[in-house]
């Protein structure tokens, strides 16, 4: 019974097979791997949650153009209601630049040509800016499982060794090397499947946003082409809400 008491009383011995204990073993290569694999998932999740900001606000304005650009009597003055810096006020304004340069073209070319390069020129600078760092969330997802192969590879060179060392495959000999060969396969893929699904996620919200961004561009050129007469139809603004009727006067 005492022996018992004194069994469960005693600290447990420290797990030899751990994380830690595994990158200490693999030595210079082992976290050379799992610091290039961390540095790739903080970049990962830094460019998730950044673009999911950046996207958000251009469809926040795009709901905005819908309910009161349109119904401003004149471009300028639409475009003034439109937030500084935003994506649909830089389209505005480049519309606007390149209505006033036309007429300072000494080439004969047609407004509908020039009006039409020069939007299409400012929505593909738009759609440039939201696809920036897509690139590395593909780069991430396709090399990181083999970044993680690469310590895997590593691990399992060691764990040879040893039994050769050894002259016999004993669990002792070759626990250590074959388990950090397996938490880098492991790293390897919990930082990838992020990477390709939040690439996926974010390419896929820009594939609407730029639809939102090309139809507007369609309806800004119709309307600077036809000087105005030519036009989206937009729902009334709301009428004010009518009085409500005095109350009747009590009886005494």
């Amino acid at each position: 019974m005492l022996m018992s008491i004194a069994a469960a009383a005693a600290p447990k011995a420290a797990n030899p097979y751990g994380l830690m204990e595994a990158l200490e073993q693999g030595g210079v290569i082992a976290w050379t791997v799992f610091i290039i694999l961390c540095a790739m998932s903080v970049g990962t999740f830094y460019i998730l949650f950044t673009k999911l900001i950046e996207q958000q606000k251009v469809i926040s304005q795009g709901k905005k153009v819908r309910a009161t650009f349109w119904r401003a009597p004149s471009l300028k003055e639409g475009a003034a209601k439109l937030e500084k810096n935003s994506a649909y006020k830089q389209i505005v304004d480049d519309g606007i630049k390149a209505q006033e340069e036309h007429t300072k073209l000494t080439d004969p070319v047609e407004a509908h040509d020039w009006l039409h390069g020069s939007l299409a020129r400012s929505e593909a600078q738009i759609n440039s800016s939201l696809g920036g760092g897509l690139a590395f969330l593909a780069t991430v997802g396709a090399t990181s499982p083999f970044i993680g192969l690469f310590g895997t590879v590593i691990g399992i060179y060691r764990a040879l060794i040893k039994i050769g060392a050894a002259g016999q495959a004993s669990i002792d000999a070759v626990a250590g090397p074959v388990g950090e060969a397996l938490i880098m396969t492991a790293l390897g893929l919990a930082v990838a499947v992020p990477a390709v699904l939040a690439y996926n996620f974010l390419q896929r919200r820009n594939k609407s946003i730029a639809e939102q961004l090309n139809s507007f561009t369609v309806d800004l050129l119709a309307y600077l082409v036809s000087n105005g007469a030519v036009r989206p139809s937009v729902a009334a603004a709301p009428a004010a809400s009518a009085a409500k009727p005095a109350a009747a006067p009590t009886k005494a």
